[in-house]
C-alpha cells in the first residue's frame, strides 16, 4: 500500500536551497560544461544503479531531458538558454550533497529538491523543448526518419498554428470589443 508523504519549503528554505544553488554555480563556473554535464550523467546512472524510492527516480529523469536539450543538434539551444541549463545542472557537478547519496532512502532527497527547483526556474525552456519534441515526432511520423527537423521549423509550424487558431476563432463570429 503506498504512502503519501508532503512536505513544504517555505521562504527560508527556499532561501538555503537558492543559496546553495547559487555556491554551485560559482564552483561551477570554473568547469567546462563537459564536465557539468557529465556530473549530471553520473548522478542519473547512480540513481539507476541504487534502489532510489520511485519519487526521487521520477524526480531525476528531469536531468536526462536538460541534458538532451543542451545536447539536441535540432534543437539548438541559444547560448543565453544552454548557459541557464548549465547553471541548473550546476549543483550536480558538485561532489558534497546536502545529503551523502549514499544514504538509502535519502541519499538523493537534495537532488530531487534542487531539480522541483531547478523545473520551476527553467519552466518555459522546458515547455518549448517538450512542444518541439512531440513536433520532431509528428514530422517523422509523417515524413520519415530522413526528415529535416529545425528549430526554426517548429517555429514556423508554432507561427501557423496560432494563425489558424485566430482565424478559426473570427471566424465563429467571437466579437472583438474593437467592433462592439
Amino acid at each position: 500500500m503506498p504512502l503519501r508523504i508532503s512536505f513544504e519549503l517555505d521562504e527560508d528554505d527556499l532561501k538555503h536551497f537558492r543559496l546553495i544553488m547559487q555556491e554551485a554555480r560559482r564552483a561551477a563556473s570554473r568547469l567546462p560544461p563537459e564536465d557539468i554535464v557529465a556530473a549530471a550523467e553520473d548522478l542519473l546512472a547512480d540513481v539507476e544503479a541504487s534502489a532510489a524510492p520511485g519519487f526521487i527516480v521520477d524526480r531525476l529523469q528531469n536531468l536526462r531531458l536538460m541534458i538532451q536539450m543542451l545536447s539536441d543538434i535540432e534543437w539548438r539551444l541559444p547560448h543565453q538558454e544552454a548557459t541557464r541549463v548549465l547553471n541548473a545542472l550546476a549543483y550536480f557537478a558538485e561532489p558534497d550533497d546536502l545529503i551523502p547519496d549514499n544514504i538509502p532512502g535519502l541519499g538523493f532527497l537534495d537532488d530531487a529538491i534542487m531539480i522541483e527547483l531547478v523545473l520551476r526556474e527553467l519552466k518555459h525552456e522546458i515547455e518549448a523543448y517538450r512542444d518541439f519534441c512531440e513536433y520532431r515526432d509528428r514530422i517523422r511520423q509523417a515524413q520519415g526518419h530522413a526528415a529535416r527537423i529545425s528549430r526554426e521549423g517548429w517555429l514556423d509550424d508554432r507561427r501557423k498554428q496560432l494563425q489558424n487558431r485566430m482565424r478559426r476563432r473570427r471566424k465563429r463570429g467571437v466579437k472583438s470589443p474593437l467592433s462592439a
